[in-house]
């Protein structure tokens, strides 16, 4: 990539929108473009001269959505232009508003107003990429693949990216690590099948071929977020389901009748667990104090 993205990681995230990622055109270049246009003025260009951006993160338009597009375009024209670089060809690439010329061809338009930016393949790559990250209506994987995409091809770091599009870190890593779900399940979550809570919440499996059974049974018995994550608790840690599942269990009147007795003489919660016989009595302490009262109490029944 040489410095070609050296550059744009000395300027400011884009809070202050794409143009921090895009150079100035100069003179000469502009001349090149045969462009009577002003930089930065919109000039309308026949949207069969558009060639499809290479470098789209997305893979999904909502044909519901994009038909309503169609038919505001339609009404009152485009109101947003798109972004587009000059090719040596003489024809145009898309970078920015793919949803707007997929629309505006829908709605039977012949030309759409166009920004031009002369730019290379890694800036304008870099520029499609961080301005999908900037939208709402990614699904998980198309963000996640879009961050791992920075990652390969511009070496930037989470703390980087987050820098880049304005997200927290954190949320940089939850997207990414989204990657590690085997394809079955990528393909649920990219659907729709599954949310991204969901999503995040099968890691915990971390085998693969558990994840994706795990996956199937969420999908099947439509399962919450929060009932998913029970569920996936219980298979990480199977003997603490059991233990919760015993508590549940009503007690034998013996047994809450020594629960109690040790509750008033300890001033303490007791828990027993009994199975048959066989169990434990857990006893819990809010406090360093608690727990020191605790001891002496014992102590003292030692000595009785």
């Amino acid at each position: 990539m040489g410095n070609s993205i050296a550059e744009p990681l000395k300027r400011k995230a884009l809070g202050k929108g794409l143009e921090s990622l895009l150079p100035r055109i100069s003179a000469a270049a502009e001349e090149r473009t045969a462009s009577p246009a002003v930089e930065g003025t919109p000039r309308e260009i026949p949207v069969d001269a558009i060639d499809r951006n290479p470098f789209q993160t997305r893979t999904r338009f909502e044909e519901g959505a994009l038909a309503e597009l169609a038919a505001s375009i339609e009404a009152t024209g485009v109101v947003q232009p798109i972004l587009v670089r000059p090719l040596p060809s003489g024809r145009f690439q898309l970078i920015v508003g793919e949803r707007r010329l997929l629309a505006s061809k829908k709605a039977g338009k012949r030309t759409i107003p166009a920004i031009l930016r002369q730019v290379s393949d890694e800036q304008a790559m870099e520029i499609t990429i961080v301005e999908n990250l900037q939208r709402t209506d990614l699904n998980p994987m198309e963000q996640a693949r879009a961050y791992d995409r920075l990652a390969r091809d511009f070496k930037l770091t989470q703390e980087r990216m987050a820098q880049r599009t304005g997200k927290d870190r954190a949320s940089v890593a939850n997207f990414l690590r989204l990657l590690r779900l085997p394809a079955e399940v990528q393909a649920k979550v990219e659907s729709g099948e599954l949310s991204f809570g969901h999503a995040r919440t099968l890691l915990s499996l971390e085998n693969p071929e558990a994840i994706l059974n795990a996956a199937q049974k969420v999908v099947a018995l439509s399962m919450s977020v929060r009932q998913t994550e029970s569920y996936v608790q219980g298979l990480v840690n199977p003997e603490g389901k059991e233990a919760k599942q015993k508590l549940k269990e009503p007690l034998d009147p013996n047994v809450r009748e020594a629960r109690d007795l040790l509750q008033r003489a300890l001033g303490l919660k007791v828990t027993i667990v009994d199975r048959k016989g066989r169990g434990k009595v857990i006893i819990e302490y809010s406090s360093l104090s608690d727990f020191d009262e605790l001891l002496e109490t014992v102590e003292s029944m030692r000595r009785a």
